[in-house]
């Protein structure tokens, strides 16, 4: 084949049957074993080799590689160790910078830590040697096709339908929300579910490291992606830099993906300054743990005295929702709390639902449970200067 052109995947699969006669012109093989070879043949030449069929793979939801030659996923919950593997070092090198690539990211020896993604919005993230000790890692988080609504997330059991209709309403209002939650625990998912809620008339600015929201609805919609720096360790736009920007955009409403580092100082002046409706995300293990974690955060960016992070904090942040997996791995909401002041340095928070356990129906293997109403929301100006109380009242007033 002429390699210094780009055949056409009809001609690569032309060359790939005229190799599988040739080679097998003495043996037998079924029809179904020749079709699943030309298929990893092509997958090999044209794709991302094996990654490929992975990728299809709609129950796959997590892809770990570690090392060209140990390969784990996570599908319907499950961790399980492949027993298929990559050729050799070299080619995970080359589906690694073809990752890298798609998204004009940089990855070697000098920076051998990136975060990417695919071109169906699949999170990727890779460290390679000398920082990775037994070869190149790789780890692809997957997100389905289709949308996570919030009518699926009730099917799931992941929350009650009487706390989507409190959030519905908060989101309405104009609430600032931060969604809170372990790896894995469907932050993101919930986050989109969530944006379908925003009003189809705003102006809605997302904020992300690896763009992998999936926000349905707004025609009004900027979505902006920080950028690694250069090899000379210039020209990198960071989050801090992108929500700076979005101020002078005239958001209604400001979505960061998630907050991990000094970023966290810039978006709460954000809400702060009549930017209500904001939603981000966080790493946190409880909705309590979270508000201490952002403290954290916003000391990476300036030297603040405790009692003026705080302040900040309990005035941006109106609700938090904290989010969890089961011991069945199933994801759900575990807790929607209401912040509402800080006293000798301890935040005063209002539960409004919370997750409770059936211990007499649960078992090991299965968690049987439901998001109970524990509280009422305390800070409703909002809701009555959107025009929304009437239905909040109807709603908790519901059997």
């Amino acid at each position: 084949m002429d390699y210094l052109s780009e055949p056409e995947d009809e001609v690569i699969l032309k060359e790939i049957d005229e190799g599988i006669k040739e080679e097998l012109s003495e043996g037998y093989i079924p029809l179904k074993e020749r079709l699943a070879l030309r298929n990893e043949l092509f997958h090999t030449f044209r794709k991302l080799d094996l990654l490929s069929e992975l990728i299809e793979d709609s129950e796959v939801t997590e892809i770990m590689i570690n090392g060209y030659d140990r390969i784990f996923i996570e599908k319907q919950g499950r961790l399980l160790e492949l027993d298929k593997h990559f050729f050799n070092e070299e080619k995970l090198y080359d589906v690694i910078q073809q990752i890298v690539s798609f998204c004009n990211r940089m990855v070697n020896e000098t920076h051998p830590i990136v975060d990417a993604r695919l071109m169906d919005g699949s999170r990727v993230n890779v460290v390679l040697p000398p920082v990775a000790l037994d070869g190149p890692v790789m780890t692809i988080r997957r997100f389905s096709k289709d949308p996570i609504t919030m009518k699926k997330l009730l099917e799931f059991g992941s929350i009650s339908e009487e706390a989507a209709g409190l959030l519905k309403l908060l989101v309405r209002a104009g609430y600032n929300i931060f969604i809170s939650g372990g790896t894995g625990s469907g932050k993101t998912t919930f986050l989109n579910a969530l944006s379908a809620f925003i009003p189809p008339d705003e102006r809605v600015i997302t904020i992300e490291d690896s763009a992998e929201l999936s926000i349905q609805g707004i025609r009004n919609l900027v979505r902006m992606e920080t950028r690694e720096p250069n090899v000379e360790g210039e020209n990198g736009i960071f989050m801090s830099d992108l929500i700076k920007s979005s101020l002078r955009m005239r958001p209604n409403r400001i979505v960061v993906g998630e907050v991990r580092d000094g970023a966290a100082l810039d978006m709460l002046q954000a809400m702060n300054t009549g930017h209500d409706g904001s939603i981000s995300t966080g790493h946190a293990n409880s909705a309590r743990d979270m508000l201490r974690r952002l403290e954290t955060m916003v000391l990476m960016a300036a030297d603040l005295p405790m009692g003026s992070i705080q302040g900040q904090l309990v005035s941006a942040i109106d609700i938090i929702v904290h989010l969890g997996r089961l011991r069945d791995k199933r994801r759900s909401v575990l807790e929607i709390s209401e912040v509402l002041d800080i006293k000798n340095g301890e935040y005063i928070m209002n539960p409004i639902y919370s997750f409770v356990e059936d211990k007499e129906k649960s078992s090991i293997r299965r968690v049987c449970g439901s998001l109970l109403r524990v509280g009422e929301l305390t800070q409703t100006e909002k809701l009555k200067r959107e025009g929304v109380y009437e239905e909040y009242e109807k709603l908790i007033k519901k059997e």
